[in-house]
């Protein structure tokens, strides 16, 4: 009979986190409910697999992100005693045939809730602008085919297309559509025989496609493959030397994380995203200082975060005589990022007074999933400063057009409603939108 050995490993992992027992299992509890899959261990489990009890293999990924979390920095299954997994010894595959593989596991709907799927990674290791430009995997050319400026204008236009059916009808409607044409008709392109100038066009725009297919992911909640989807990007933009949908893709992951409340991995990449940028036109400085406000107030730092906005209204004043924006970033935009800092340095009714002004800022290239999700986070934040009223009627607008929404983001707005009411019942007003609410979600 074999006498069951502590993991000195999670040990000496815990001991340096500086964590009690209950405190790890509430860090591994709340991954799981950010993923989707609520967990509820308690000091005893913690006690039991420092002493050597094996974790079952679904949670041991969260246990992993959990302490990377505390560290920041990747903690590996060996460094946390822990059996290296399958898919941890696959070799590294190349950057089209890693785009295969996630492109595929999106089409089957077998797979599309695969362990993982949703778990976000605060110590994702990302590839520098350096690492990537002009870099990527020899790709065994297809003789029998061979593409130019046509094949290139129609995956753009049909990415336009993809991103009016996000902006539509939400990432759970267009995601399988996104991943299958990447699948089937992008990736044989990127192995068909061209120019060097329509091989870099081509690359270019797969990887603003893959951009939004991980945007997709983020709206569906699936946030660990929208990484992936984002990190692939990133080797795209590099190998075709596309350095604004670089910065583009690296601070729609600060954007992700910030959404997620991780201020330091948000600064991160916020940051990145401005020091590559190559250019300082109004528009882009907008665009990249508006999310760095919202990381940093978020990461606590407010002096940086109310200097980043200041320099995105400056930024956005300077261009309004310009037409068009970047990146969408624009003076409803900025209205909507002010918000987001007020309420994350503690100011909510100066929260709610900018997300007023982003409503009434708003125009027609506006996304009504955009106006559903804002107008939820408006009811939230006016019922947290004790305007029930005021909050059930902004619900209410917001829930007339979420039944054609598919997005797992306004879905977990909407479960919310429910409890946030529970308590104010009694008001008629506060009962009627609690159960229209209730009603919503069991459909």
């Amino acid at each position: 009979m074999t006498t069951r050995q502590p993991n000195t490993a999670l040990e000496h992992l815990f001991r340096e986190s500086g964590w009690t027992l209950r405190q790890f299992a509430q860090a591994i509890n709340r991954i799981g409910t950010e993923r989707g899959t609520p967990l509820n261990y308690t000091k005893p489990s913690i006690h039991q697999w420092l002493q050597g009890q094996m974790p079952r293999e679904a949670v041991r990924p969260l246990i992993l992100e959990a302490l990377s979390r505390r560290f920041n920095r990747p903690v590996t299954s060996s460094e946390a005693g822990f059996p290296v997994s399958p898919d941890q010894l696959k070799r590294p595959t190349g950057t089209v045939d890693g785009l295969l593989d996630l492109g595929r596991e999106d089409m089957d709907p077998s797979r599309r809730s695969v362990l993982g799927a949703g778990l976000f990674s605060v110590a994702l290791t990302i590839p520098g602008w350096q690492d990537v430009v002009g870099r990527m995997d020899a790709i065994k050319v297809d003789p029998q085919r061979r593409i130019g400026q046509p094949e290139v204008q129609a995956v753009t236009a049909m990415t336009e297309r993809l991103s009016d059916l996000d902006d539509d009808f939400g990432g759970r409607y267009a995601r399988p559509m996104s991943a299958a044409f990447l699948v089937n008709t992008v990736a044989p392109y990127l192995k068909a025989d061209a120019s060097e100038e329509v091989r870099k066009s081509m690359l270019s725009t797969a990887s603003f496609l893959c951009y939004l297919t991980g945007w997709m992911a983020v709206d569906e909640g699936a946030h660990g493959r929208a990484q992936q989807y984002y990190v692939k990007s990133l080797e795209l933009a590099g190998a075709s030397g596309d350095h604004m949908t670089y910065c583009h893709v690296l601070r729609g992951m600060s954007v992700q994380a910030a959404n997620l409340g991780h201020g330091v991995p948000a600064v991160r990449y916020a940051n990145a995203a401005a020091e590559a940028s190559p250019e300082s036109s109004p528009r882009m400085r907008a665009f990249m200082a508006g999310q760095q406000a919202h990381a940093y107030a978020l990461a606590g730092e407010r002096k940086n975060a109310l200097h980043s906005l200041r320099e995105a209204e400056r930024a956005v004043n300077q261009a309004e005589s310009q037409l068009g924006t970047f990146g969408g970033f624009s003076s409803a935009t900025l209205a909507y990022s002010t918000a987001e800092v007020r309420h994350a340095l503690g100011d909510t009714k100066g929260s709610v007074e900018s997300l007023h002004d982003h409503f009434h800022l708003r125009d027609s290239s506006d996304s009504k999933r955009s106006e559903i999700k804002f107008g939820a986070m408006l009811a939230e934040r006016q019922l947290e400063i004790g305007h029930l009223e005021a909050a059930c009627a902004t619900w209410a607008t917001a829930l007339d057009s979420y039944p054609g929404i598919h997005s797992g983001r306004v879905d977990e707005q909407v479960r919310r409603i429910p409890s946030l009411l529970f308590p104010y019942r009694s008001n008629p007003v506060a009962r009627q939108m609690y159960e229209r609410s209730r009603e919503l979600c069991t459909k």
